[in-house]
């Protein structure tokens, strides 16, 4: 590895643009000792009882709670979410803590298999040490999810965050040695390494082709995905990617329409519209689509504008949204940016887009929804499946009839009548160029283990 810049790390506020904080980003040394770290802590946790590694859990949900406020504080701050989403996320970070120390006994334990044999099971082991790299959207919530289900599964976690959000990736190190201190975890458990941004690539290769790492999860872009999965794939390593979407949202000939229009504004805005889960294609039937388009609009009118978590990013959606325009899109409402401090951008709505256009066949990471109107249920699913990502959709109609249309779109997620959500008792993941593994529930803390299979004659 080429030696490491000896800068830092700047974190600023999208509401302002001005600097929050600067970090000393870490050395060759640093990162070694990271490293050195929670691999140390790896062997200890490996042959820790499965109820003390949930009861480290059980200290970190506590600790999430008593400190919700200091902590929304923190992500937005760092990445410009209302403060009352901040506080939903380390609430949901909180759940996801107990769901699982709650139900990863049952998810872990031994699964008997009949076979000829005198007996025959799978077992669960741990892998080691996971290096997980984390975006900025939802600073605490994607690291929770991750870092719960590697560590009840006996392995430690070492944390590459964005830049971004640096405090919270420092605060979240900080959480599990509180936590540890109090069930006596072994220490550099959960480590966060804060990288200058022109290192990230070669420290990312570097450590991803270590022998002390055994398993990778990013989510984040196509990019960086591919290019994580490319090293992984090299050092013959297990990864679990959760990328970009570009959900679909159905709404059907018999659909509750002012329902279908006041969950699609929550579904597209929420987090600013920053989230690989939103809501981002609206597929609406020719005779429900006028009403659709205005409900649509009423609900709009009551958002209140946040701030985008980047300069750049503001930017580039705001391109995206001329571009459609000049290829023949009809600009509803919004489409500029706001000129005041920070990063903001007016919500806006496109109708009359259609494939071939930027923005529906480009993902759209901010504050923009998009209308294509579709002639009957055929061409809705036509219209649906006509991206390369598969995460999520939602299809509104008669439960039966939006269930049939659904299962007809292709996804990692279905939900019928209500907004793609993920919950910790239910696995999450996409298909297609969203990638692949899954998150949360029995099947995203499994992706963390060994499926060891058993035989005694």
């Amino acid at each position: 590895m080429t030696a490491l810049s000896s800068g830092e790390v700047v974190t600023r506020d999208p509401a302002t643009g001005e600097v929050l904080a600067s970090y000393a980003a870490h050395d060759e040394a640093g990162v070694e000792a990271a490293l050195a770290a929670t691999y140390a802590a790896a062997q200890v946790w490996a042959a820790t009882p499965l109820a003390e590694r949930l009861g480290l859990l059980r200290s970190v949900g506590k600790l999430l709670t008593e400190r919700r406020e200091e902590y929304a504080a923190l992500i937005t701050a760092e990445m410009g979410k209302p403060l009352a989403e901040a506080l939903g996320e380390v609430d949901k970070c909180a759940w996801n803590c107990d769901v699982v120390a709650d139900l990863a006994p049952g998810w872990l334990a031994d699964h008997e298999i009949a076979s000829d044999a005198a007996r025959s099971w799978l077992s669960y082991e741990p892998l080691g040490v996971v290096f997980a790299v984390m975006p900025w959207n939802f600073p605490f919530w994607q690291v929770l999810r991750f870092a719960s289900a590697a560590l009840a599964a006996g392995n430690a976690a070492l944390l590459k965050h964005s830049p971004d959000v640096t405090g919270s990736a420092l605060a979240i190190e900080q959480l599990f040695a509180d936590a540890g201190e109090m069930t006596g975890a072994p220490d550099g458990l959960f480590r966060s390494l804060v990288i200058a941004a022109e290192d990230v690539a070669d420290v990312s290769r570097r450590i991803v082709a270590d022998p002390r790492v055994a398993a990778v999860t990013l989510t984040g872009s196509e990019r960086a995905g591919a290019s994580i999965a490319a090293a992984a794939g090299a050092a013959i390593k297990k990864t679990v990617l959760e990328l970009g979407g570009s959900d679909p949202f159905v709404v059907l000939a018999d659909a509750d329409v002012e329902a279908a229009a006041a969950t699609a504004v929550k579904a597209r805005f929420t987090n600013t519209g920053q989230s690989c889960v939103c809501a981002k294609r609206f597929v609406v039937h020719a005779d429900v689509a006028e009403e659709f388009t205005a409900r649509f609009v009423d609900h709009m009118s009551l958002l209140e504008v946040a701030p985008m978590a980047r300069e750049d990013l503001r930017d580039q959606i705001v391109r995206q949204v001329e571009a459609t325009v000049a290829q023949g899109a009809r600009l509803v409402t919004g489409g500029r940016a706001i000129d005041a401090p920070g990063w903001h951008m007016e919500p806006t709505l496109l109708v009359d887009v259609e494939p071939g256009m930027t923005a529906f066949d480009e993902e759209t990471f901010g504050p923009v929804a998009t209308i294509t109107v579709a002639r009957d249920d055929d061409h809705a699913v036509e219209l649906a499946n006509a991206t390369t990502f598969g995460l999520g959709a939602s299809v509104w109609g008669a439960p039966g009839h939006a269930l049939a249309v659904g299962r007809r779109i292709r996804s990692g997620a279905l939900f019928v009548n209500a907004m793609v959500a993920s919950d910790p008792r239910l696995p999450f993941g996409g298909t297609g160029r969203s990638g692949y593994g899954r998150e949360l529930s029995a099947e995203g803390v499994r992706e963390f283990t060994n499926v060891r299979t058993m035989v005694v004659a």
